[in-house]
């Protein structure tokens, strides 16, 4: 079966809505997270909430045929238990307002932001309280927008989900306790993911809902043994993990051994393996802006600054020397790697993949009114030919989104590091209007689109 590519871009709830009380909008853990002194929050944002129709407009304009964005859980359900109507309303109008200029809606379902309430009330994802909530809030997103939005992201990147306290919520300062944390909550997300899923089914018969990763590229740092072996255990650690569950139902059995002989396997009640092993879903959404480079561990080695999923004794951080590397892009920039992993991924799990973010960051500067942003032009120029080979190479990608439409607020570097096509007129202590002005980048995707793909051929 034939389907026309998609092109689209995307965004996150969080980082482009704003909106910070407004509309019923309860408190996520993204609003109360720590924000370094002169780096702005997330209240403002990109000030979406006020802009969406614009924005909409601008993104037709381009010739998108894809949004990917993500619903706000504390917008949809101030509280992650009761329906929020002006929530529900906002995210109508949104959708509509796609679908008159002939987008396809994308959304996510979890983007890292987590309804505080459900956090103090018992721990957020590290209780299996949680999975009940969230099957509670995919339903309803599932019964007020499923007769008109057919393509669905359930998690977005589960590996930073998981490991990013702030995003959480669950700030355990026991070294030991916060990694079996870690590793309880992946489990409870996999679980609500599969779960998910199955209401979807009845409620989107014809739709398709799969997970968002983050592709791990890993390159080993030398050909030595030791590092190769490094290697495989960071792409089961990074990768493998969530996605073999997320499609399988099960661990690799790498991970498995690891996790039980530290004593943080994950604790598993009976009837959970029916659910994980009998569900899966129809496509696999790829973010991806760099590879990683990996060594084994050596025993002065310092991984204390490492996040946590780091922090074991088979791997860490190497150095790729062959990579251009910049100021925020310091692992480098590498399109073919896009490629590489994209078809790693196909053969191992066999469903069709749809790029979900791929962008290049840089602290943009308006000259003149205007925004020439040639480096962005090279990044996305190279990384859509990888995806143009893909395609001529007779396996199924269904589209590409790059990240990010309008700049957005940066998790730890606000409006300091920008991804947009869009130019957005503010600095992180000052909002002003927001105003939006196209870069030189939105006008060259603009004619890329319309170009097309060499091959347009793709499986569903």
């Amino acid at each position: 079966m034939t389907h026309s590519f998609l092109w689209g871009a995307s965004t996150s709830a969080f980082q482009v809505e704003g909106g910070y009380g407004e509309g019923g909008k309860g408190i996520a853990t993204t609003d109360v997270r720590s924000v370094p002194d002169g780096i702005a929050d997330n209240k403002v944002a990109a000030d979406h909430y006020h802009h969406w129709k614009e924005d909409v407009r601008l993104m037709a304009e381009l010739g998108l045929t894809l949004y990917r964005f993500s619903f706000n859980w504390t917008r949809i359900m101030g509280d992650g238990k009761q329906v929020n109507e002006d929530g529900i309303a906002f995210y109508n109008g949104l959708i509509d307002e796609c679908l008159k200029h002939g987008i396809t809606p994308f959304p996510t379902l979890y983007h890292f932001e987590m309804p505080q309430h459900l956090v103090d009330l018992y721990g957020g994802w590290k209780s299996r309280e949680c999975i009940d909530d969230f099957v509670n809030y995919a339903k309803i997103c599932f019964e007020v927008f499923g007769d008109r939005v057919k393509m669905w992201g359930t998690i977005n990147e589960q590996m930073i989900a998981i490991a990013a306290k702030d995003l959480n919520g669950n700030h355990e300062a026991n070294a030991e306790q916060s990694m079996k944390d870690m590793y309880q909550m992946s489990y409870h997300m996999s679980l609500a993911e599969k779960k998910a899923i199955k209401v979807f089914r009845t409620l989107v018969p014809h739709g398709q809902i799969g997970p968002v990763c983050s592709m791990q590229v890993v390159y080993p740092e030398t050909p030595f043994p030791e590092d190769i072996r490094a290697a495989k255990d960071a792409q089961d650690f990074l990768q493998n993990c969530f996605l073999d569950m997320s499609i399988w139902g099960r661990y690799p059995q790498s991970y498995t051994n690891y996790l039980t002989k530290n004593g943080w396997f994950p604790m598993i009640e009976e009837g959970d393996q029916e659910i994980l092993a009998s569900i899966k879903p129809d496509l696999i959404g790829i973010n991806y802006y760099c590879s990683t480079c990996i060594r084994a561990r050596r025993k002065n080695d310092d991984t204390s600054k490492l996040p946590p999923f780091y922090r074991n004794n088979l791997f860490t951080l190497g150095n790729n020397t062959y990579l251009e590397k910049t100021r925020w892009m310091e692992f480098g920039i590498d399109p073919q790697g896009l490629y590489t992993g994209m078809r790693d991924i196909y053969e191992r799990y066999h469903l069709p993949l749809i790029v979900t973010e791929n962008g290049l960051a840089y602290s943009d500067v308006v000259e003149n009114g205007e925004i020439k942003d040639e480096y962005r032009i090279d990044y996305l120029s190279k990384h859509i030919d990888q995806c143009e080979q893909f395609v001529k190479d007779g396996y199924p990608l269904l589209g590409y989104s790059t990240w990010s439409f309008l700049d957005l607020v940066s998790s730890h570097q606000g409006f300091g590091k920008r991804y947009g096509l869009v130019f957005v007129d503010r600095t992180d202590e000052d909002a002003k209007e927001c105003k939006r002005i196209p870069k030189k980048s939105f006008y060259w995707y603009q004619n890329r689109i319309k170009k097309g793909l060499l091959n347009e051929e793709n499986f569903d």
